[in-house]
């Protein structure tokens, strides 16, 4: 039978949490974790467990001190256990007993009770123990009426201490760690626990090492930093997505320790395991309806954040219909032409409590469409997120977002999957959304259409359009390059779009005509007039930006190698 070494006596949140890990193992109960990673280290059990982050508390930072220095053993598991801390007192039946005046109780639970305790006790002495067990059969043998124990019910009842309060601490949970002698397989949602020798002194060495993880999308879930206890030198943990085996994962560790760092064997793999949600997510599953890339991008990092996904279509193994009744939200992402018609078909088959998300690029009529389609105890809420399945990651991506009066905590919680991803995110009504699509794409597309068709018509070779283009130019000429060769379809469905961004279109068609009449004219005063006029709605931070930004354009695609 597995050995489990961790934190007694029985009846301790440890002692739960092992049980719950391995309800048949043999629990070995010591008082201290320097201990519990001694027997582990020198062979005496299997496993170890350890508690490493409260909600009230925060880190357990001896623990991380502790397992840096095993040479062998990875943490491999998590266990979180809802901490439901009493506070119990000896019976008596004596009427006038005394008040309470010390409070007992190991230093972890006084941290998690601070406010607790501050409220009602406040002027009670603390007695901190590490044998809780020896601290309470002492109260019972000495008979001391004003001592309180604060401890986990379990504990107080099995002394026979009355019950004075129960859930002392709402909203309480410890995260404990499984430490194995192998590190654990690969599940597709697991994290990793990387904690550095100490460190040299070097001016942004802590941003740097960050910056990697940021650079490929590497989310971090957990960051400490603090100076190592004999030498004083920095020492960074770090808990990031993904499993040590993971390629991205791999090479941004093997860039740090080899590029910003510069020191061998500056990294030690504390080990991967399976990620542990300390949040609570409502959100179970979600369903796609279409099964094009951009619904595969999604599902898959939707699937990373330990979601269950599934993807409909024409081919596909199961059905819409079949897939909505096993999802919390069902996620419309069709072409935009056929976004209305599916929403009509398939909205009134989902139920109260589930919730429609539309990734689409008009909002005006798929809004309408779904809030008409669905009942209404179903959430609806529109996304527009303007990058393609091309792109690695959201970060630094425009994602716009229409809420409407039935958006709920299934759709902040999409949003919020967005938010954690990196994504820019813009709250629009529907109008003004449309308008500004108008803009940022319905124009311009139909600009680069047009602008191929023209130099069709002049037999004009795109050979030739550099030799005669400024870089400002060029700009015109790399739109329409990327409109034709990345989906035209797409593109064909953006210009086709309803909505106020048609507005957008037919006023820049009525301002060419003028604007082309005035320069056949040679009427000169009249169009800088226009661009002087046209200037002053531009705020001096928006034209500095802006320059600022196509500076850097041309300063790339001034390079030799881009020509």
């Amino acid at each position: 039978m597995p050995s489990i070494a961790t934190i007694g006596p029985i009846g301790s949140d440890c002692y739960q949490a092992a049980q719950q890990y391995a309800p048949d193992t043999n629990l070995i109960l010591f008082h201290k974790l320097s201990d519990i990673i001694n027997a582990f280290s020198e062979g005496e059990v299997d496993y170890a467990l350890i508690p490493v982050y409260n909600t009230r508390e925060g880190e357990v930072k001896e623990y991380f001190r502790l397992v840096s220095k095993m040479e062998e053993g990875f943490w491999i598991d998590n266990v979180v256990l809802p901490i439901h801390l009493s506070l119990g007192i000896l019976s008596t039946r004596k009427k006038n007993r005394p008040e309470i005046s010390t409070l007992v109780g190991r230093g972890s639970v006084f941290r998690q009770c601070e406010e607790y305790i501050e409220d009602h006790f406040p002027d009670a002495t603390l007695m901190a123990v590490q044998d809780i067990d020896h601290a309470m059969r002492a109260i019972i043998k000495e008979r001391r009426l004003d001592h309180a124990v604060i401890d986990s019910e379990e504990l107080v009842k099995k002394y026979g201490f009355e019950l004075v309060a129960r859930e002392v601490v709402p909203h309480n949970k410890t995260r404990f760690a499984v430490i194995g002698k192998k590190m654990a397989p690969v599940t597709g949602y697991d994290a990793t626990a990387i904690i550095t020798r100490p460190l040299k002194d070097r001016v942004g060495m802590l941003a740097d090492i960050l910056g990697e993880f940021t650079r490929r999308g590497i989310n971090i879930l957990d960051l400490q930093s603090e100076n190592d206890i004999k030498t004083q030198k920095l020492r960074i943990y770090v808990e990031v997505e993904g499993h040590i085996k993971d390629p991205n994962i791999e090479g941004a560790l093997n860039t740090i320790e080899s590029n910003i760092i510069q020191e061998e064997s500056a990294l030690k793999t504390l080990g991967s395991f399976p990620r542990v949600d300390m949040r609570v997510k409502k959100i179970k599953g979600f369903g796609f309806i279409g099964s094009g890339e951009m619904s595969e991008w999604f599902a898959d990092r939707l699937g990373n954040e330990g979601y269950a996904t599934y993807i409909t279509g024409r081919s596909s193994s199961i059905t819409p219909l079949q897939m909505i009744d096993m999802v919390d939200v069902v996620i419309v992402c069709v072409p935009i032409s056929a976004t209305s018609e599916t929403i009509k078909q398939y909205g009134p088959l989902l139920k109260d409590g589930q919730a429609l998300i539309i990734l689409a690029g008009e909002s005006e009529n798929t809004i309408r469409t779904a809030l008409e389609s669905t009942s209404q105890g179903v959430e609806v809420m529109f996304v527009h997120n303007l990058w393609g399945p091309q792109a690695m990651t959201m970060k630094d991506k425009n994602a716009a977002i229409v809420r409407t009066s039935r958006s709920g905590s299934f759709c902040s919680e999409f949003e919020a999957f967005l938010y954690k991803h990196g994504a820019d995110i813009y709250h629009d009504n529907a109008k003004k959304h449309d308008l500004l699509m108008g803009v940022g794409q319905k124009l311009p597309t139909a600009i680069s259409v047009a602008l191929a068709m023209t130099l069709n018509q002049h037999s004009i070779s795109c050979d030739d359009i550099g030799s005669h283009s400024t870089l400002t130019s060029l700009y015109g000429i790399l739109a329409m390059a990327r409109v034709h060769n990345q989906n035209p379809m797409t593109y064909a469905e953006i210009m086709a779009t309803t909505g106020d961004g048609k507005k957008i279109v037919r006023s820049f068609a009525e301002n060419f005509e003028t604007v082309t009449a005035l320069a056949e004219q040679g009427n000169i005063a009249k169009l800088f007039e226009i661009m002087e006029e046209n200037k002053k709605s531009m705020t001096p931070s928006f034209l500095q930006s802006r320059m600022k930004q196509a500076k850097a354009v041309d300063e790339v695609m001034s390079g030799p190698s881009m020509k």
